[in-house]
């Protein structure tokens, strides 16, 4: 499998377990489920690219990936 697709199915379980938790009005465990994605993802393609030992990413305090900025606008959006 290439790793696009692997990347696009693990994106896609994370959308739907994000989902789950927004829809439970879990707004905790969606914040950290976007975070775990943030982390599998880089350790996929650091696994895939043979790149381990650069692991873990010294990443600025403040990240917003695209989930957790979909977490954030559901947020706001149920608050509304």
């Amino acid at each position: 499998m290439r790793l696009i697709d692997e990347l696009n199915e693990l994106h896609a379980s994370y959308v739907r377990a994000i989902n789950a938790a927004v829809a439970e009005d879990d707004f905790a465990l969606a914040d950290q489920l976007a975070e775990a994605y943030d982390d599998d993802a880089v350790r996929l393609v650091a696994e895939r690219e043979g790149k381990t030992h650069l692991l873990p990413l010294q990443r600025p305090q403040v990240h917003e990936s695209s989930l957790r900025r979909m977490v954030r606008m559901l947020r706001a959006g149920r608050a509304a």
